[in-house]
């Protein structure tokens, strides 16, 4: 395991490099609702693997930004399987971001939309192939890396493509932001599910004949009531109500009212009895109608022997080249929930270290982009 090593000095010497390449993606703004503008910043990145020896093909996409495969090495001499590497090419900023927060380097740091999240996962990717190719290090096996350009509204368009790739692969490392500024790796992740509750009820003046009118907004309360009930913080279950709309005028009874409601949960084995009590919500007021959408849409990424195994790989690595590197649970969601659920060892949150993500405040740490550049390197040509 000695190949982080190896790749160290090299990726320091490049670190003004890794530098310009960062500049250059995130000048692409590649808002996911934007297909045009994730297409060009997939463009980039296609053409900066083909710099360095890889294989691409633009896997096309109607609704949304097209994926990028690409492959390092050609199977022979080599183990049975591939080792899949994930991330993805989209991010939450709107067209003109840019405009109000540039990007800059500044205090250590570099500022911009996109940098942490995850702009800088694809250079550290970049520079690791690099870096093994000018130490004449070869991967054991076949390396797939695959960038998406929806990840950020839950990879409809691109969770089949990384299930495919998932099934072939013996490994996969998401390079998601690490957690925290210590840089710790996520070994969990919760599930995710969407659901829309829509109350139908009946109009009916306030004032003058309340007793006609079936109020949606009352009905909603008691329905957002029931869900609170469905918390359990010691299962790592969470239903919130974050959007919520109804209503015309204060002396009018509503005959609508809707909530949009974020659900998440730490272990598959509660998902079908949490997806069937919210998709089996009644009417508790009389003359109401309720209609329930949506559904758990990301399961989640448990900790498992294997990725356990997989982060305890990773750790080794980092303290050979000379950091620490922890684990965390978090109850956000990434590309890699699909692949664990397969019972892929899965290991998240490799990429860069920073904060800020989805924010204006977004950036990452300079002096950490070599060190998790070579832990990844190492990674790649040791799994």
């Amino acid at each position: 395991m000695r190949e982080g090593l190896k790749t160290l000095p090299y990726l320091l010497r490049r670190e003004s490099e890794m530098l310009r390449v960062l500049r250059s993606l995130v000048e692409i703004e590649s808002f996911t609702a934007e297909k045009l503008a994730v297409d060009r910043c997939g463009a980039r990145v296609a053409a900066e693997f083909r710099r360095r020896g890889g294989r691409v093909k633009i896997l096309r996409s109607k609704q949304r930004g097209n994926l990028v495969r690409v492959e390092i090495g050609d199977g022979r001499a080599q183990e049975s399987g591939q080792l899949l590497v994930l991330g993805h090419l989209d991010t939450v900023y709107p067209p003109g971001t840019l405009r109000r927060t540039p990007f800059r380097v500044a205090r250590g740091r570099a500022w911009g939309p996109g940098t942490f999240d995850m702009k800088g996962g694809i250079v550290l990717a970049l520079f690791a192939v690099e870096a093994l190719r000018a130490a004449g290090i070869s991967p054991r096996r076949k390396i797939v890396f695959l960038w998406t350009g929806d990840e950020e509204v839950g990879s409809q368009a691109s969770r089949a493509a990384i299930e495919k790739e998932a099934r072939r692969s013996k490994a996969v490392l998401v390079l998601e932001p690490a957690f925290g500024l210590d840089g710790r790796a996520k070994t969990q992740r919760k599930g995710i599910g969407e659901v829309e509750i829509i109350v139908h009820g009946r109009s009916a003046h306030a004032g003058v004949d309340p007793e006609r009118g079936v109020n949606a907004a009352h009905e909603l309360a008691l329905q957002i009531a029931r869900l609170m009930k469905m918390n359990d913080p010691r299962r790592g279950i969470t239903v919130q109500a974050n959007v919520i709309s109804g209503g015309t005028a204060t002396n009018v009874v509503p005959e609508f009212a809707r909530a949009q409601v974020d659900v998440r949960f730490a272990r598959a084995r509660d998902a079908r009895e949490l997806e069937r009590c919210l998709l089996g919500l009644r009417p508790i007021t009389k003359g109401a109608r309720i209609e329930v959408r949506g559904g758990l849409n990301r399961p989640p990424l448990e900790r498992t022997a294997a990725v356990t195994t997989l982060f305890h790989r990773a750790q080794a690595i980092a303290r050979e080249i000379g950091f620490r590197l922890d684990e965390a649970s978090t109850g956000g969601g990434s590309d890699g929930n699909f692949t664990a659920a397969l019972g892929v060892p899965t290991l998240d949150g490799i990429g860069v270290v920073g904060d800020g993500a989805h924010s204006l405040r977004e950036h990452l740490v300079i002096r950490e982009l070599a060190r998790r550049a070579a832990m990844l390197a190492a990674l790649l040509a040791s799994l």
